[in-house]
């Protein structure tokens, strides 16, 4: 199945409507996931940790075991009410690649989870310091008031 029409804009909303903003597959703006991908790389390993505990909490037991190739099928203990804190031997196994396939699933089946971690992000200073982490406050603020004024 093709996806061609993935990237139409939709001709009822007008032309300054931000919604009917077309991304190219060559745009180099990067989007909420890479944002997040790239700010775990840099983050130091408890950072890290939370950061994955905020952008697993949405995920149910088969995506789980499918996202990123099953690199978080070890974390299917933590659908239990006794779940263990992630540890930071966890957080070595997991790569920002699979935090990427993560965060694009989570931002298409739970949004308001994305947002969480601009309030995770400017608790922490190193997370704040990075340039990264800095656009990723950012882009979750113009995502907020875009979503503000869909819903208007």
């Amino acid at each position: 199945m093709t996806d061609e029409f993935d990237d139409a804009p939709d001709p009822r909303l007008g032309a300054d409507d931000p919604r009917a903003r077309v991304i190219a597959p060559g745009d180099p703006t990067p989007g909420i996931p890479e944002l997040v991908s790239e700010v775990y790389d840099q983050a130091p390993a408890p950072l890290r940790a939370k950061l994955l505990e905020c952008l697993l909490g949405p995920v149910g037991p088969l995506a789980l075991v499918a996202i990123g190739a099953g690199a978080f099928g070890r974390f299917l203990y933590r659908l239990t009410g006794d779940a263990v804190p992630i540890s930071l031997e966890d957080v070595a196994r997991i790569s920002s690649n699979h935090v990427l396939e993560l965060a694009r699933y989570v931002e298409q089946c739970s949004p308001g989870a994305l947002l969480r971690l601009g309030s995770l992000i400017g608790a922490s200073p190193i997370g704040v310091a990075t340039i990264s982490g800095s656009a990723l406050l950012l882009a979750l603020s113009a995502f907020t008031r875009r979503t503000a004024n869909w819903r208007e």
